[in-house]
């Protein structure tokens, strides 16, 4: 784990968890080490899972990012074990789909991972498909990215950790966004429930209290 750039104490920033899902290889560590570093590396392991913390700026607000840069599970014969998929799901705010728009089966892969989650536990979701500086090699279209979207009910891109610096990063921000708004909602309904519980109770104490008071 990595944690740069935090100038603050921790208490005094908003704290976003967001995890990297896709299959092998369709760039997950490259995105986030774009999003994080602004540089390119190409080359890493895809057997190895890694957590960054950073301090970005979302909207002019300082938010503490920590990011897990999950390693799916391979079974015996050889698929991606999706059942981890509830560990990822307890721990993070916001999921990053990720897979790589020439390589039909990483496509797939988050098709099936989507749809294996608990809907009704299921954080805010952004959609990816990464690598467009080799649309010569593609396999899964940009209308294929965008229906898929559209039955996540969820924001879609496609981008390049190799050539895009924007991009990446608004990606990330995209989600970031979904993830902070999700979370003041919750903070909402929550008070909303305590004033409703605090409001009744106050009803059933006056209502209490009249009725042992002494008539004349």
């Amino acid at each position: 784990m990595t944690t740069r750039g935090i100038r603050r104490k921790k208490s005094y920033l908003a704290e976003i968890k967001v995890a990297v899902i896709g299959a092998p290889g369709v760039g997950k560590s490259a995105l986030t080490v774009r999003f994080l570093t602004k540089r390119y590396i190409g080359e890493y392991d895809h057997q190895a899972e890694n957590r960054h913390k950073y301090e970005i700026m979302v909207d002019g607000e300082a938010v503490l990012c920590e990011i897990w840069d999950t390693c799916p599970k391979v079974e015996e014969h050889g698929e991606p074990s999706l059942t981890a998929g509830s560990e990822v799901v307890q721990w993070a705010d916001g999921l990053l789909l990720v897979y790589s728009i020439t390589d039909r089966d990483s496509f797939n892969y988050v098709r099936r991972a989507k749809e294996d989650l608990p809907c009704e536990t299921t954080p805010p979701v952004a959609l990816v498909g990464n690598k467009v500086d080799m649309v010569h090699l593609r396999q899964v279209s940009t209308d294929e990215g965008e229906i898929l979207a559209k039955d996540f009910e969820c924001k879609f891109a496609e981008i390049s950790a190799a050539e895009h610096v924007f991009q990446v990063a608004e990606a990330f921000h995209d989600l970031c966004r979904e993830v902070i708004a999700a979370k003041r909602k919750s903070k909402q309904s929550f008070i909303d429930k305590i004033d409703r519980m605090l409001s009744g109770s106050r009803t059933y104490n006056r209502g209490k209290s009249d009725s042992i008071s002494p008539k004349d």
